[in-house]
């Protein structure tokens, strides 16, 4: 074509230069491709049919990529196309309230929400230097959490316990409790049955905590290419706030099955098991994930990502493959016992397994003074109460301290989706080292548990004020507990 027939007017129509392979082989959940001469880990791919996938591996001659959709759709010999993108997910405040998968599709069946908000799954943690100690807490509303096993904002704290011990029902309370506290939060599913799911929701719903909180769900009937990111989607759009400069919990529940989804995608790629059958790249897989949560300092953002992993145990066994990893990549770990589930302790946490390494110092004052012995009280009581059971007569000042130790463990124990604030376990745990409880019959204890505070609140607001905008039990404070307990005592003809 000459330069006198070119055209000034004419316009090229746009197009996208590609990269092009061909399926050659399809196993559950996993494609291997002949042709991607140029890919990386984490590479968004597409097959023709416009199913997606993510690749997890390559050599010289293919590349293996995770379906992310119906494997059913794909045949052998489809063309495949990489994108020049590493693979991301949606994320934005639309999806708040919402069940949406890995890929930032509402599941649930309200209108669809679209965000137009991108986030790359497997980001890089924050370097150490972008980030600040932890000094504020996370109040989860459970007693013995708050007082003996403190969370803090950008904590990563495991819960781990065997199956029907209460893990998920701790998580749950932990977001409720965030009701008016301006923490969004994060709930993702990985690998549980639908129908479970379908209770969290109800659950969430019945106690008005989707308006703050967003499910991401990948459930046992899913691909398990969605079981695996799962995860990974929920800390990018945990990221997006937190780089917004807002407080953010999430909770993974549970990451022992995201551990048997990559297990079983390892072998199917013929890599050589370890331990347990878990590849090698197990640690890596869940560290890569934990390392994400943390405390911004202000110039980036200054937000935070508070994380709770679940993990299952078998038969109490902490020292497991996978539990044991994830103990030692989490800043502590509530533990929760099967026997004391079934001896009606609930939560049934073990305090002399479980433990916060961030520990008192995100405390709040007040709660720090009330709180600081009860965790060596409580342990010097279940010793005693497990020799005194082999023992026919035990001494006035044994019996002394198993009435105390009783009170404690009656103080400790709370219902399922009831949190309590902060100024109520104070003043039910100051009341406790005053010694005003242990000459109570347990009917009058338990009377004096439910309704203290609320008899506070109504008589004595100015005082609850002041605690709420202190923070520090002071000599007033206390003294105005102390006549406020009396007046209580006196009107429920209890003394």
């Amino acid at each position: 074509m000459t330069e006198n027939n070119l055209n000034p007017s004419t316009e090229l129509d746009a197009f996208e230069i590609k990269e092009a392979g061909i399926v050659r082989e399809i196993k559950k959940g996993l494609i291997k491709i002949e042709g991607l001469s140029n890919c990386i880990y984490g590479q968004c791919v597409e097959v023709e049919n416009k199913v997606r996938g993510i690749v997890i591996g390559f050599d010289a001659e293919e590349v293996v990529a995770l379906v992310l959709g119906d494997e059913a759709n794909i045949s052998i010999g489809d063309r495949v196309w990489g994108k020049e993108e590493i693979f991301e997910t949606s994320v934005g405040e639309v999806f708040i309230g919402r069940v949406v998968n890995c890929l930032g599709q509402t599941i649930d069946e309200k209108k669809e929400s679209v965000s137009d908000l991108r986030m790359p799954i497997f980001a890089e943690a924050a370097p150490i230097m972008d980030r600040i100690p932890i000094t504020e807490p996370l109040l989860t509303g459970i007693k013995v959490i708050d007082a003996t096993i403190p969370v803090g904002l950008g904590q990563r704290e495991l819960i781990i316990g065997d199956r029907v011990t209460g893990k998920t029902t701790i998580a749950v309370d932990a977001i409720i409790n965030q009701r008016d506290k301006g923490v969004i939060c994060i709930y993702c599913w990985v690998g549980g049955s639908f129908s479970a799911l379908t209770r969290v929701v109800s659950i969430l719903h019945e106690h008005k905590a989707l308006d703050y909180t967003t499910v991401v769900a990948a459930a046992a009937s899913t691909p398990s290419g969605q079981q695996f990111i799962v995860p990974y989607a929920a800390a990018a759009m945990g990221e997006y706030y937190m780089r917004k400069g807002k407080n953010v919990l999430v909770v993974f529940d549970d990451l022992t099955k995201h551990a048997w989804v990559w297990r079983q995608l390892s072998l199917l790629l013929e890599r050589p098991p370890g331990r347990e059958a878990y590849p090698g790249d197990i640690f890596y897989i869940h560290s890569q994930l934990m390392e994400r949560a943390g405390r911004l300092s202000p110039e980036f953002g200054g937000g935070s990502m508070t994380f709770l992993p679940i993990v299952e145990t078998q038969q109490g066994d902490v020292t497991g493959y996978v539990p044991s990893n994830l103990v030692s990549m989490t800043d502590g770990q509530i533990y929760l016992s099967s026997s004391l589930f079934h001896e009606g302790f609930k939560p049934a946490i073990d305090l002399g397994l479980s433990v916060s390494r961030i520990g008192s110092k995100v405390q709040y004052e007040a709660t720090k003074e009330v709180s600081a012995k009860l965790r060596l009280e409580y342990a010097q009581y279940r010793e005693i109460q497990r020799l005194s059971r082999l023992k026919t007569r035990v001494t006035g000042q044994t019996n002394e301290q198993l009435r105390k130790g009783q009170v404690l463990r009656e103080l400790f124990i709370q219902l399922a989706h009831a949190p309590v604030s902060w100024q109520e376990m104070v003043v039910l745990f100051y009341a406790y080292q005053r010694n005003i409880l242990d000459m109570l019959p347990a009917q009058s204890l338990l009377k004096f548990k439910a309704k203290i505070f609320p008899f506070l609140s109504e008589r004595k607001p100015l005082l609850i004020k002041e605690l709420t905008q202190g923070r520090v039990l002071i000599k007033s404070i206390k003294s105005e507990l102390d006549k406020g307990f009396l007046e209580f005592l006196k009107e429920e003809k209890i003394v």
